[in-house]
C-alpha cells in the first residue's frame, strides 16, 4: 500500500502531490447534555477558529480524504457521512486569513504559496457518539474541541455558512439521518432521542405527541426499563432496528 503524504506547508510551498484549490471541511455533530454540538479547531496563536478539514491528494479519492481526516480527528472510522454542497463564492477568498495561520506556524509564506490561493470546499456533515471521540487537532492547531451550537466562537471565512448549511440539510428527511447516524448510544430513553430531535429542530416537541410518532413509525425496539431507585418513574430503553 502506498504511504500517504502528510501536509507540510513548510516544505510544500507550492503543493506538489495535492489537488490545486479544491479543499473539504467538515461538520461534525456529537450530542451530550441535551446539546448538539460540533468540533472546531483552533489555530496556533491566532485566536482563529475553523471547522475541520484538508486538502485532498492527486491519487486520493475525494471521499476517503475526508473520512481519513475524520479518523484523525476522532479516532473513529465507522461514521454517519454525507457530503451536501460545495462552497465557491468568490467572496470566501481571504488570503489574509491563511498567511496568518502560516505565519503564526513559523511558515513566512511567499505570495504565490499554494494555501493563500482562492479555494471552493466540498463540504461534508458526520453524525458521531460524542463519548467514543477523542479529539485532536492537526499541525496548525492548538486544539481540537466540542463547541454548543448555541455557543460558537466566531469562525473564519464563510465557516458559520458551511455550518447553517450543514444544520438545514440535516433537517430534511431528519427521521433517516437519526436512525442511521450514531448520536445515540445502541440503548437510549424516549427522552434522549426527543431531546436529539429538538436540539436538532431548534423547537420544543409535545411528548406525547414525539411518542406516538416514533412508536407508530416502527423503527423502534423496546427493551428493559433503564432503573434509577424510582421504579415507577423508570423509561424504558430503546435501540433502532436499524442503524
Amino acid at each position: 500500500m502506498k504511504k500517504k503524504i502528510k501536509l507540510n506547508p513548510a516544505i510544500r510551498a507550492d503543493g506538489k502531490g495535492f489537488l490545486k484549490n479544491l479543499a473539504y471541511d467538515s461538520v461534525i455533530f456529537g450530542f451530550s447534555d441535551g446539546q448538539l454540538k460540533i468540533l472546531l479547531m483552533e489555530y496556533h496563536n491566532t485566536g482563529l477558529f475553523a471547522l475541520p478539514g484538508g486538502f485532498i491528494q492527486e491519487d486520493e479519492d475525494l471521499n476517503e480524504a475526508v473520512k481519513e481526516g475524520l479518523k484523525e480527528r476522532t479516532g473513529l472510522d465507522d461514521i454517519f457521512l454525507e457530503q451536501y454542497y460545495a462552497f465557491g463564492d468568490r467572496r470566501r477568498f481571504d488570503a489574509s486569513v491563511l498567511k496568518k495561520i502560516l505565519l503564526a506556524n513559523g511558515i513566512k509564506p511567499d505570495p504565490d504559496h499554494w494555501m493563500l490561493g482562492r479555494f471552493v470546499t466540498v463540504a461534508y456533515y458526520a453524525l458521531i457518539n460524542y463519548k467514543n471521540v477523542q479529539p485532536k487537532p492537526d499541525v496548525l492547531s492548538d486544539s481540537c474541541t466540542w463547541y454548543s451550537l448555541n455557543e460558537l466562537p466566531l469562525l473564519i471565512l464563510d465557516h458559520k455558512e458551511i455550518v447553517e448549511k450543514a444544520l438545514n440539510t440535516l433537517r430534511h428527511n431528519l427521521d433517516r439521518k437519526v436512525v442511521g447516524g450514531n448520536l445515540l448510544p445502541q440503548k437510549f430513553t424516549m427522552n434522549e432521542l426527543q431531546k436529539v430531535y429538538e436540539s436538532i429542530l431548534g423547537q420544543e416537541l409535545r411528548r406525547s405527541t414525539f411518542q406516538r410518532k416514533m412508536l407508530g413509525m416502527k423503527i423502534l425496539r423496546r427493551h428493559q426499563k433503564q432503573f434509577s431507585g424510582k421504579a415507577h418513574k423508570a423509561p424504558y430503553l430503546y435501540s433502532f432496528l436499524k442503524r
